[in-house]
């Protein structure tokens, strides 16, 4: 099984139900989630706002994001591993990044009706 590292937005309502989601889920520990809002910035492996903007994972030592990070903690949980493997098809993962872009157009508004904040 494949470690993964996962940065989320802790002061995002939405972020923090799908991590809370995906705790459970990840039942044999093969992922490490980093909350962002609780980390000082030398502490970040990239820009700060840059990691708040988008989602973020690294597998493999490789640092990925949007839909090929979602992907790759879907990877790391049984259930999901599916629909991870599916994604390294490229139609397939270009396909999932078009519905995360559409999902960061609505996020604020998401954000809001949580009462979190907006970025």
């Amino acid at each position: 099984m494949t470690d993964v590292t996962v940065w989320y937005d802790g002061a995002c309502p939405l972020c923090r139900r799908e991590i809370s989601i995906m705790r459970g889920l990840d039942r044999g520990g093969a992922i490490r989630f980093v909350d962002l809002s609780s980390l000082a910035p030398t502490d970040c492996p990239a820009d700060r706002s840059a990691l708040l903007q988008r989602f973020h994972a690294m597998e493999d030592g490789r640092m990925l994001s949007g839909a090929a990070a979602f992907a790759a903690m879907w990877r790391a949980i049984p259930v999901l591993r599916p629909l991870g493997i599916a994604a390294r098809r490229p139609w397939v993962l270009r396909l999932l990044e078009r519905c995360y872009l559409q999902f960061l157009r609505v996020r604020p508004v998401l954000q809001r009706l949580a009462g979190g904040v907006e970025r």
